[in-house]
């Protein structure tokens, strides 16, 4: 459930998923560090694993998609910021963006969120929303001219 919750910040009252991004971006730091044909396969593994962890943690809290698991936000703000620099910008519009669609879930987000169950469905919306974000953030940088 450590992993699940990313370190239990899924526990906090309000806002977990907010806090679940938070923690991922400690992995956004690392992951900017290293070649991106790294940072990718390090992404994919670790979407296996969230995959795996969230449906784990969902049948131990007998819950369907509980507030607490927000490892699929953690994945869902590392696609966010994948190939991107990590500065103060790109990292404080990337998280306004992975939440805002996080949250409002566009198409074809909340049609996956209820087409796939257990772990899959779990983490698919949030990578979605994070795809979603890298492609608005990139646009944004090339209009403004801002990196």
């Amino acid at each position: 459930m450590v992993l699940a919750t990313g370190f239990f910040a899924g526990y906090i009252p309000f806002a977990p998923g907010t806090f679940g991004s938070i923690v991922g971006l400690l992995l956004c730091f690392f992951l900017s560090k290293t070649k991106l044909s790294v940072a990718v396969l390090f992404i994919l593994i670790f979407i296996f694993f969230a995959i795996w962890i969230s449906n784990r943690a969902e049948k131990i809290l007998k819950q369907n998609d509980p507030g607490c698991i927000v490892i699929d936000e953690i994945a869902g703000i590392m696609l966010t910021l994948l190939g991107l620099p990590f500065n103060t910008i790109s990292v404080a519009a990337g998280f306004v963006i992975f939440r805002f669609f996080d949250i409002l879930k566009p198409f074809p987000i909340r049609y996956i969120e209820r087409k796939f169950a257990g772990g899959t469905g779990i983490v698919l919306d949030d990578l979605m929303a994070g795809v979603y974000s890298n492609i608005a953030l990139r646009l944004l940088f090339i209009t403004t001219g801002i990196n």
